[in-house]
């Protein structure tokens, strides 16, 4: 039997989701506030951006999950980790562009356009800001619900685009360790999602009475 929470436990689970998403953050503030890192920039750069890519997978895990246990009620937390993807997006775009650039933006363009790898990523940051944007209920209402879900159908773009990103950093060093880690998570979350397409597509197709 699928457990079904109630109301109070369901809140219970939201909030501490709320407070774990959070813990790497302050990790990293703590870190950096007591003079822990030997290279603050660089380990801010690769903590963000790693879990920047552990968030979408885990949004991304979501539905999946559902189906598979008939936790209906996980799809309550999937737009809070989605926020929370980009979250860690925006702290690592922004340290980029603070610190790289010094809030310089047209500097940080001519980088974007002239490194692949940024460009990259910066794709997948840009994509990232109208799900963002669009994650309210308001949002849901004003859109509409098939042209909501057809925008938010830009994460099935954004998170191979961010492996991507993350496969040609690591490239210079010859580490691709979790880039094959990551992007073998993410085609095992789409994957599954291509088969029960097809499969829902046969059956459809299946159960059409001919025309006489």
């Amino acid at each position: 039997m699928a457990f079904t929470p109630t109301p109070r436990q369901l809140t219970a689970i939201k909030s501490s989701a709320f407070v774990f998403a959070l813990v790497p953050f302050f990790a990293l503030v703590y870190l950096v506030a007591t003079d822990q890192l030997v290279e603050p920039l660089q380990y801010i750069t690769r903590n963000t951006g790693s879990w920047t890519l552990y968030f979408l997978c885990i949004t991304l895990a979501v539905t999946p999950l559902r189906r598979l246990s008939g936790w209906n009620w996980l799809l309550k937390l999937r737009r809070m980790m989605g926020l929370y993807a980009f979250f860690y997006a925006l702290l690592h775009f922004s340290t980029f562009l603070w610190f790289d650039h010094f809030f310089d933006v047209q500097e940080m363009l001519k980088d974007v356009a002239k490194r692949p790898f940024i460009t990259v990523g910066f794709t997948a940051f840009v994509l990232l800001v109208p799900l963002a944007v669009t994650s309210t209920n308001g949002m849901v209402r004003r859109l509409g619900g098939k042209r909501w879900q057809m925008l938010h159908k830009l994460v099935y773009v954004i998170a191979p685009l961010g492996i991507l990103h993350f496969w040609w950093m690591r490239a210079g060093k010859h580490d691709f360790n979790k880039p094959i880690l990551f992007g073998l998570i993410l085609l095992a979350l789409l994957g599954i999602r291509a088969w029960w397409a097809r499969s829902k597509a046969t059956t459809a197709s299946a159960t059409v009475v001919p025309r006489r």
